[in-house]
């Protein structure tokens, strides 16, 4: 036991000594940091590992002060920007701009794997708030900005697509995913935000689940709720 301790504290200190040492401080993007969305007692903090990724964060924490209308929690989006690097997404399609801050998770990811964001957004004002965070952050380069109707502008879309995700018109989710996945690469995703709430449309959770080219899990649903879709080789 006395063993056991001692490797528990000499733990606890080689990851305060690492982290003074790379001179980083976590980012704090408020309460949900310690994760209370998805009731989880673990404190998680986030270190930025560079002067880049920093600037993101940052630019994320200041963005959860302004004007927020429909954006993803913390936890969220630390879960679309390990999928991002995680596949080594080159091309991400998002339906459903906001003011960016998901946008912003995903840029944590593909600004490493040298891809793109193309994110589509009805709302004039919402996107101008979203160019302009992008630009903040310094990943403006990375994001294509569609304005329009998505359920029109998505037919200009050309594949391969690493990632779709929906986050916007959530009863039409169906005419998206029919519309898109055959440009979607096989071994790629198609990510679905509110899960849970407001609740999904069925027709949505039929055609992810019962289609056997999908393989689907559901994820962080005490919150929102996340679906995540593979799309078999």
């Amino acid at each position: 036991m006395m063993h056991l301790r001692f490797a528990s504290v000499s733990l606890i200190l080689l990851l305060t000594f690492s982290s003074l040492a790379t001179g980083q401080q976590a980012i704090d993007l408020g309460p949900s940091i310690v994760n209370p969305d998805s009731r989880s007692p673990i404190d998680n903090p986030l270190f930025p590992v560079d002067d880049g990724e920093r600037q993101i964060l940052e630019t994320l924490q200041q963005a959860r002060k302004g004007p927020r209308y429909a954006n993803v929690s913390v936890t969220d989006g630390r879960l679309l920007r390990l999928l991002t690097e995680t596949i080594g997404a080159q091309r991400v399609v998002e339906i459903g701009t906001s003011t960016g801050e998901s946008g912003l998770w995903f840029a944590l990811g593909l600004r490493k794997t040298g891809g793109h964001l193309i994110t589509h957004e009805i709302h004039p004002g919402r996107a101008k708030i979203a160019e302009e965070n992008f630009r903040r952050a310094g990943v403006d380069h990375l994001i294509t900005i569609v304005l329009g109707d998505a359920h029109e502008t998505v037919k200009d879309l050309e594949g391969p697509i690493d990632i779709l995700f929906l986050d916007a018109d959530k009863d039409n989710y169906l005419d998206y995913l029919d519309k898109i996945v055959p440009k979607i690469r096989p071994g790629g995703l198609i990510i679905a935000h509110n899960m849970v709430s407001p609740p999904p449309d069925p027709k949505y959770i039929e055609a992810i689940t019962r289609n056997p080219a999908f393989e689907t899990s559901f994820l962080l649903m005490d919150a929102a709720g996340i679906s995540v879709t593979l799309k078999k080789r």
